[in-house]
């Protein structure tokens, strides 16, 4: 018995062993798998959201009003989609007649669509990648009198990075469609570098703007490494191929150096904004500060105060809404990779609130 104990101890060790470096492998193919993916490996998804606030509405419809009431409604409904059916064949009709009777473009039938999509903006700008794959969708059906809303959160990032998701944007400035940009949480730095490529800025009261400047930091160990005798050699072809070092000694020259490259990089962000924003006053609003909505709004750094649930519930009647995301398909690596990933988080999570909870018995 007691080597059937031991034996069963062993395995259950082994096998756990095994199931964790298993994780582990999962986790970096599914890491590598991120980076490896080619264009088009993915899938649009379209969601009419004019459907989804309906269904909101009769669900609660349905939980207050009585039935007198819930007949009415549906009464009312059904003369007011029979309205629009007649006005529909009527646009239908003046459509097919030649043009000289005055027949409309084709496209202006029906309701003008807005197009809603998100970008959630890490350092990296990462969402750039989804971006890009909407925008192409987006713009090969859109017509002038529909527009596109984009629902933008962000803290700024790599210059270069941002700068290729504004220019996406500007994409659909060049095609003639109008652009909204909404903000309800932050657009800063390389955010708001994006947001004002719109024709309007919306913002919630106390949503963060602004932060047109640049920042650049970097750590120096070469005291650290002289005090203990390690000695870095940097070598390299060109006066200014290297400006500022982690490892060697930095010099005045060097600094200066930098110093005029972050200047020229923040001129360039300055002329960008202005160029797009001609009303702002650049010398007061490019020290890097930033500001809540309603001091955005008295700065012009924004056009109108509102989130972006009011501004698609307010137009919910007039327009056909449709929310736009290109989704990534995952490899199955990639979904074992991430369903661990996923998993470790949980237990992490349940493990500190354990923890929590003996230090306040204790």
């Amino acid at each position: 018995m007691e080597f059937l104990a031991e034996y069963g101890l062993f395995f259950a060790k082994t096998f756990t062993l095994i199931l964790g470096i298993l994780i582990l492998l999962m986790g970096v193919v599914a890491i590598a798998g991120r980076h490896k993916r080619g264009a088009h490996s993915g899938q649009l998804e379209v969601t009419r959201l004019n459907d989804e606030y309906r269904d909101m509405l009769d669900q609660l419809k349905a939980e207050v009003l009585d039935e007198e009431q819930i007949k009415a409604e549906q009464k009312e409904q059904k003369r007011k989609e029979k309205q629009e059916r007649k006005q529909a064949k009527q646009q239908a009709k003046q459509h097919s007649k030649p043009a000289d009777e005055g027949a409309e473009d084709e496209g202006d039938e029906g309701k003008p669509r807005l197009y809603v999509l998100d970008f959630d903006g890490d350092i990296r700008a990462s969402d750039v990648e989804t971006l890009r794959e909407e925008i192409s969708a987006v713009l090969g059906l859109a017509r002038s009198r529909d527009e596109v809303l984009v629902r933008l959160e962000s803290g700024g990032g790599m210059v270069h990075s941002y700068g290729l998701a504004a220019s996406q944007l500007q994409r659909i400035r060049n095609k003639g469609i109008p652009l909204t940009v909404a903000v309800d949480k932050v657009a800063a730095s390389g955010g708001y570098m994006m947001a004002c490529i719109a024709d309007r800025i919306l913002a919630a009261p106390f949503a963060i703007l602004g932060s047109i400047g640049v920042v650049a930091q970097l750590p120096n160990f070469h005291r650290l490494l002289k005090k203990n005798h390690v000695d870095v050699e940097l070598l390299t072809a060109g006066e200014h191929k290297r400006t500022l070092t982690m490892f060697g000694e930095n010099t005045d020259k060097g600094r200066q150096k930098f110093m005029e490259e972050l200047e020229d990089t923040h001129g360039l962000f300055k002329e960008f904004v202005s160029e797009h924003r001609p009303q702002l006053d650049m010398e007061k609003i490019a020290t890097g500060e930033v500001w809540f909505g309603k001091r955005a709004l008295e700065q012009q750094l924004v056009d109108e105060l509102k989130t972006s649930d009011e501004y698609l519930f307010d137009l919910k009647d007039e327009r056909d809404i449709f929310q736009v995301s290109y989704v990534y398909k995952r490899s199955l690596p990639e979904k074992l990779g991430l369903a661990a990933e996923q998993s470790a988080d949980r237990l992490l999570v349940k493990w500190w609130s354990r923890v929590q909870q003996i230090r306040l018995l204790s």
